[in-house]
């Protein structure tokens, strides 16, 4: 092999009427470089805005959630939260919750729509995004509110201030059926990082908000959070030998089903789009290399006319496309981790504040992603010196002496 290393490398570096040549083999090494370096970089983004959405909405959301198929709500739902707590250990809390959509109005507002939620405060709540919120501004009392900082804006509330809520639930009046209305006072505003969350959102007790819904002493789910959020098809596993049939469990990955989809499908495809980058680089050592045979066809034969065999030919030129595929893979890499880094460093993305809680997107570099670019860079580079390789390695004696 040492003899084979030798030539080849004295082919690319050295050697008369190959300047053309030699160019080609650059033009290769940096075609392949930038297809790698975009493909590291696109990916480290795409990872990195994912991750980041990804930890907004899990802050904001259970992993697990617990309801009734029939809709009724959940009865006794504190013997199920024991029974699951004592024979699940990978769960970490677990509280019941209570859902509804409501009209809030303002004293200067029209009104907006809002997603009441009803939590059990007489525990500590796992949610990052109320964990930030003062113990005093826990709405613990009764007709007290947490709500978004949008929509907090959009309706001229402040922390202290009164407002209206209505509910869809009716009652019954001497004129007939009104809607139900309830004054509540503003405990807190919160800012959980997810504009959805922040305009559409407002919390109170769980006593209130079963009185305000009609449920008596039931609620609409069971939240469950767990040490590992990737491991909900374990878990679910288990409550479904645990739990009744008439129990529904939902999953964080089912709950943000066509998100998770969708970024899976962009990262798919563009990692497809780009390494067509790679693809046509390697074409360049295709042709360069089948130029080099040509122009080197006097030196194969003298190689085979001392003994050199075909396989040794073909190794020369294989070693010579290996070092391109090689060199420009390792620099494409290169390029990639400075590029990203840079951009972490500096901030180099920038997205609006007001709605993400964050100003720039990070590039996040997974090393199974980073192998898998380093992988398909040199296959398909190797697989590009098959052609010239096997025409090397074809050319007979006879045809050199005559090609002189």
């Amino acid at each position: 092999m040492k003899f084979e290393f030798f030539i080849a490398r004295r082919y690319l570096v050295k050697g008369r009427k190959n300047s053309f040549i030699s160019t080609i083999s650059i033009v290769s090494m940096i075609g392949i470089a930038i297809g790698v370096a975009a493909l590291i970089i696109a990916l480290a983004l795409l990872n990195g805005f994912q991750s980041d959405i990804r930890d907004k909405i899990l802050d904001s959301t259970a992993h697990i959630m617990l309801n009734d198929i029939t809709g009724n709500g959940l009865g006794e739902y504190k013997n199920t939260i024991s029974n699951v707590k004592k024979k699940i250990e990978d769960i970490t809390f677990i509280t019941p919750v209570v859902f509804g959509t409501v009209l809030l109005k303002g004293s200067f507002s029209n009104g907006s729509g809002a997603v009441l939620r009803g939590l059990d405060f007489s525990e500590k709540t796992r949610e990052n995004w109320l964990r930030i919120i003062p113990n005093e501004e826990l709405p613990k009392k009764r007709n007290e509110l947490l709500i978004g900082s949008e929509i907090a804006v959009r309706n001229g509330l402040e922390k202290g201030d009164e407002c209206i809520i209505i509910s869809p639930q009716p009652v019954l009046s001497p004129t007939g059926l009104i809607p139900k209305m309830k004054k509540f006072k503003i405990s807190g505003i919160f800012k959980s990082g997810l504009y959805d969350i922040d305009n559409g959102t407002i919390v109170t007790n769980l006593k209130t908000a079963q009185k305000l819904f009609k449920l008596g002493d039931k609620v609409n789910y069971i939240q469950i959070f767990l040490r590992d959020m990737f491991d909900v098809e374990n878990v679910r596993g288990k409550l479904l030998n645990i739990l009744p049939p008439r129990f529904s469990i939902i999953t964080w990955k089912e709950h943000n089903a066509a998100l998770y989809t969708a970024l899976d499908l962009e990262k798919t495809v563009l990692f497809f789009t780009l390494s067509l980058i790679i693809v046509v680089a390697s074409l360049n050592i295709i042709a360069g290399l089948i130029l080099l045979v040509i122009q080197k066809i006097k030196d194969i034969g003298i190689l085979l006319s001392y003994g050199a065999s075909t396989g040794m030919i073909r190794k020369i030129f294989f070693i010579q496309g290996a070092i391109i595929g090689i060199g420009g893979t390792a620099l494409g890499v290169i390029i990639g981790l400075l590029f990203s880094f840079l951009a972490n460093k500096l901030e180099l993305i920038k997205i609006p504040q007001e709605i993400y809680q964050m100003s720039y997107v990070s590039f996040n570099i997974r090393l199974t992603d980073l192998l898998a670019v380093i992988g398909i860079s040199l296959l398909i580079s190797f697989t590009a010196t098959l052609i010239p390789s096997k025409k090397a390695a074809s050319v007979k004696i006879v045809d050199a002496v005559k090609s002189e």
